[in-house]
C-alpha cells in the first residue's frame, strides 16, 4: 500500500493550479457544479492513459533521453497555448452565447493527458511495475484525482455564482494564467536541452 510520501506528493500535485484545475474551474464557473462533474471523467482518464503505461512500461526507457521529454513539454506547452486562445475568444462573444459549451470533457482529457504533472507521476511518484502490483496505488490515484477536480468544480461554481465577477472576466484571468503556464513549460523544455 502507498506511504505517506505517496498521498502527500500526489495531493500536492493536484491541488496545484494548472491547465487541467483552471479548466475544471472556467467549466464549472460557466455551467455550475452538477453539470461539470463529467469534467472529471476527463481528468481522471487524462492522468490514467499517460501514468499507466508510464509506471508500467516507460519509466526505464525514458531515462537519459531529455530531448523527447522536452518535445513532451512543448506538445504541452501549445495545447495550453490553444486553450488561453480559446478561452480568450469566448470571452469576446456576447454574454450567454457559447458560455456553457467552453469547456469539454475533451479537452479536459486531452489537457491532462499533456500536462506535466501526468509525467511527474508515472515516472516519480507511481511505484513501477506490473499493472497488477501497482493496482492498489492506482486506486488510491483515482481517489484523489476525483477528490481534487471536486474542489476545483467546488470553487469554480462558487466563483460562476459571485455576482462581481461576470463570465467575460473569468474567462480572461484564465486565459492570462493559461498563458504563463504555457510560457513556464517552453522555458522548462529549453532547460532539459
Amino acid at each position: 500500500m502507498p506511504d505517506s510520501f505517496f498521498l502527500f506528493a500526489i495531493l500536492a500535485l493536484l491541488l496545484t493550479p494548472g491547465p487541467t484545475n483552471t479548466l475544471l474551474t472556467v467549466g464549472a464557473a460557466a455551467r455550475g457544479f452538477r453539470e461539470s462533474l463529467p469534467l472529471l471523467l476527463g481528468e481522471l482518464s487524462g492522468y490514467l492513459i499517460v501514468v499507466i503505461p508510464l509506471a508500467t512500461i516507460a519509466a526505464a526507457f525514458l531515462e537519459g533521453r531529455p530531448i523527447l521529454a522536452a518535445g513532451l513539454r512543448i506538445v504541452a506547452a501549445c495545447w495550453v497555448l490553444f486553450l488561453a486562445a480559446r478561452l480568450w475568444l469566448v470571452s469576446s462573444k456576447s454574454a450567454g452565447e457559447g458560455d456553457a459549451k467552453a469547456v469539454t470533457v475533451g479537452q479536459v482529457f486531452l489537457t491532462t493527458m499533456l500536462n506535466p504533472k501526468a509525467p511527474i507521476i508515472g515516472l516519480v511518484i507511481m511505484p513501477h511495475g506490473p499493472l497488477m502490483e501497482i493496482a492498489p496505488a492506482l486506486g488510491l490515484f483515482g481517489l484523489l484525482v476525483t477528490g481534487a477536480g471536486t474542489c476545483f468544480l467546488v470553487l469554480g461554481s462558487l466563483v460562476g455564482q459571485a455576482p462581481v465577477l461576470s463570465p467575460r472576466l473569468i474567462y480572461r484571468v484564465a486565459a492570462a494564467f493559461l498563458v504563463v503556464f504555457s510560457l513556464g513549460l517552453v522555458s522548462s523544455a529549453t532547460g532539459l536541452i
